[in-house]
């Protein structure tokens, strides 16, 4: 790793394993953050980019029931459909394990009797929903009801969250509360159970002192958590009447499990350690938690408070460990107006997608939407129009039709520029301008914005070019078509940069054409004569290809 360059840890939500991942995730969270490992690691920076399949939520005991599945095989079965996600599409994880682990529930014990041992958790008993029917406790997700908040009345309201309008839930407050399992609500008691709580409480002043201090912060992030606060943090239980899950690790508790929404949120933690342990430098998890670093928590708008309170909370309780510097989540993006839903079955899954379409055609299509400040809408129809107007037409065809000069023009090699012109030397000032905005754009998360200076520069190359007409320039002067060709090619060397966190394999395929041998473009860096005179460039076709609309 680095040294003397900033530890940056990447934190990215866990999806459940009870199904794909659709675009509504990709654009959400794991999208964004890869774009954003990509660029810091190009900066030279120590990056760790961790997540991994949540396999002990109880959706995925919901699904195996309705599956006739084992929760373990159906945690193995999407666990592996997911990391089939990530190849496809080119999300570069540098481990994306799982909650079903031994590195993980070792963590996670070791923590909980910490907090125990502290005073920071305690046993309660609670009265919780019990299904006569299905013979057991049912926990949060096991139930579903209408939202009690009178501006929503939601009727696919959990236990635990209305998804609806984001409310926190306790599942006595549902109106018309039926089991998710049997379907039937006339079978439903509150009976008794022990459990332990977090004490959430004894961190409310810190909490609040901490957000109050974080500028870096969404407006959205910041007001939602502020706002959760200002109702007064109450303590809630982390343990459920469950068979499938970490075990509590005390005596008499053998028949309940710590529950997902305190275990998983620790799989940060646990997953920074089992990738250091692969290595010579053990306790290397330690510079991105103990020391100096800067960790940032991708995920949906519906995560930010586990992520801005509830683990913040277990981190002040524990000690030693670093807040999140940042925790920039997104809002949704719908579907052809409606909101994404995986049990409703409206959905464009990623994996079918990318057997039809090239991953960086997605892969731009969804950063040129991320819903970052507000709710944004996506279908096919955009996918393809963004390929076809802006990949192909605006950044593809100006690559394309300058290779196609040289090659005929100038034997497949890099021609000389013998004086540069001002319009030349606007353009060469126009990448390293860019470079340096797009840089700040992405380092303060906005990449969307820094998408769109990209392609500000692609517009500007292209007006370059119908200005100076080269392919008229070759027949009739020969010195300032050089002068051209180079300005134009050198401005293409620095496009493979811009582009690579977005679009890294087109911008592999560039660095190809452009005559380099090496595949990775290692360094967020440009001059304009990186690029040797007399280099030898390939034919290797056009970067992307046209979506034929059938």
């Amino acid at each position: 790793m680095s040294k003397n360059k900033k530890n940056i840890l990447v934190s990215v939500a866990w999806p459940y394993a009870n199904g794909g991942i659709h675009i509504g995730h990709m654009a959400g969270c794991y999208l964004p953050a890869d774009i954003f490992a990509r660029f810091h690691r190009m900066l030279g920076n120590n990056v760790l980019m961790v997540s991994g399949s949540d396999a002990h939520g109880t959706p995925v005991v919901i699904k195996s029931i309705q599956e006739n599945k084992t929760p373990e095989q159906l945690f193995n079965f999407y666990h592996n459909d997911i990391l089939k996600t990530w190849k496809n599409i080119g999300i570069d994880f540098d481990l994306f394990t799982s909650t079903h682990t031994e590195n993980h529930e070792k963590v996670v014990q070791d923590i909980f009797l910490d907090l125990l041992g502290k005073g920071f958790i305690y046993a309660q008993e609670m009265i919780l929903p019990y299904c006569s029917e299905c013979e057991r406790f049912l926990a949060d997700r096991y139930i579903e009801g209408t939202c009690p908040n009178s501006e929503c009345n939601s009727k696919d309201a959990r236990g635990d969250q209305c998804d609806n309008c984001g409310k926190t839930l306790d599942p006595k407050d549902l109106i018309d509360i039926n089991c998710k399992i049997c379907s039937k609500s006339d079978v439903i008691s509150f009976e008794k159970s022990d459990h332990y709580f977090l004490k959430l409480s004894h961190f409310q002043n810190d909490l609040k002192q901490w957000l109050n201090s974080k500028n870096n912060f969404k407006s959205n992030v910041k007001n939602t958590s502020l706002g959760f606060l200002s109702e007064g943090l109450i303590d809630r239980p982390i343990t459920r009447d469950i068979d499938w899950g970490v075990k509590v690790p005390v005596k008499g508790w053998e028949t309940k499990r710590i529950y997902v929404w305190f275990e998983a949120v620790l799989g940060y933690l646990s997953a920074s350690i089992e990738f250091f342990s692969t290595t010579d430098d053990k306790d290397g998890w330690k510079n991105f938690w103990q020391n100096s670093s800067e960790a940032y928590y991708f995920m949906g708008k519906d995560n930010i408070i586990f992520h801005s309170i509830i683990l913040p909370s277990i981190l002040l309780g524990k000690g030693e460990l670093n807040l999140p510097h940042n925790i920039p989540a997104n809002e949704y993006l719908n579907l052809e107006g409606l909101k994404l839903s995986s049990s409703r079955n409206w959905a464009l899954w990623v994996n079918e997608l990318s057997d039809i379409y090239e991953p960086d055609s997605i892969r731009y299509s969804l950063a040129s939407n991320f819903p970052e400040t507000s709710d944004t809408d996506f279908s096919l129809d955009e996918l393809i129009r963004s390929n076809n107007q802006e990949l192909v037409a605006t950044y593809g065809n100006l690559v394309n039709r300058i290779v196609n000069i040289c090659i005929k023009n100038f034997d497949s090699k890099i021609p000389k520029a013998m004086q540069i012109d001002d319009d030349s030397q606007k353009i060469i000032d126009m990448c390293h301008d860019t470079l340096r905005i797009v840089k700040d754009e992405i380092s303060n998360v906005r990449l969307r914005r820094g998408l769109s200076e990209i392609m500000k520069l692609c517009g500007n190359i292209n007006k370059y070019i119908d200005l100076k007409e080269p392919w008229k320039l070759v027949k009739s002067d020969e010195e300032k078509a050089s002068e051209v060709i180079w300005v134009c090619m050198t401005s293409f060397n620095c496009l493979k940069i811009l582009f690579n966190p977005y679009i890294p394999f087109s911008s592999e395929k560039l660095n190809k054409i452009l005559g380099f041998s090496n595949d990775l473009i290692s360094k967020w860096e440009w001059s304009e004569y990186d690029l040797p005179i007399n280099q030898e460039i390939n034919s290797l076709g056009p970067l992307f290809k046209k979506i034929e609309v059938k």
